[in-house]
């Protein structure tokens, strides 16, 4: 029996619920460049579970707006407002269940976290260092930041590839189009 989904292509798209949304759709159009298309809302209804029926939520949950982005060559992002009687108002971190992060590939790293530092992001100071000399990640640049709402994302970078290509001909998916 074949494993996985039928008919499976493709990560579609990453969804964030962001506390203020202008604020998040400014920082992710006009600081990290994503291309937005079109947007949406609101969606809920205040007699019926379909909420939580549908997504899990508090059945009075209402989406208040919904954007889509493009984000180059990867999956898209649906940029969230939510207004729940109980969510939560805390960012996990990575190490969290349920934590995550967006990592950014990008061809020229050190102009990319200038980039970030003229616009008041907060860079992890751990990052940013040298490239990774050995290993399967030979090759690979990282710094991970924060959002002004305090989400984590990264900052990556391998022209030259990772160091795992060398030892195998199956690739990850590859965002400078070579896999």
């Amino acid at each position: 029996m074949k494993k996985g989904l039928p008919g499976f292509r493709a990560l579609d798209h990453v969804g964030i619920t962001a506390p203020d949304f202008d604020e998040a759709a400014r920082f992710f159009e006009d600081v990290i460049g994503f291309e937005p298309f079109y947007e949406h809302g609101p969606f809920g209804s205040p007699d019926t579970d379909m909420m939580h029926d549908m997504l899990n939520v508090h059945p009075r949950a209402v989406i208040r707006r919904v954007k889509h982005y493009r984000c180059g060559r990867g999956p898209n992002l649906e940029l969230f407002e939510y207004a729940s009687p109980d969510q939560r108002r805390e960012m996990p971190k990575n190490s969290d269940w349920g934590g995550h992060h967006l990592s950014i590939y990008v061809d020229d790293f050190d102009a990319a976290m200038e980039h970030l530092r003229s616009h008041g992001v907060r860079l992890m100071p751990g990052g940013g260092g040298p490239t990774i000399a050995e290993g399967p990640e030979a090759g690979l640049r990282s710094c991970y930041f924060l959002t002004p709402w305090g989400m984590q994302m990264e900052l990556i970078s391998y022209p030259g590839g990772k160091g795992y290509e060398k030892d195998t001909t199956r690739k990850l998916w590859d965002p400078r189009g070579e896999g």
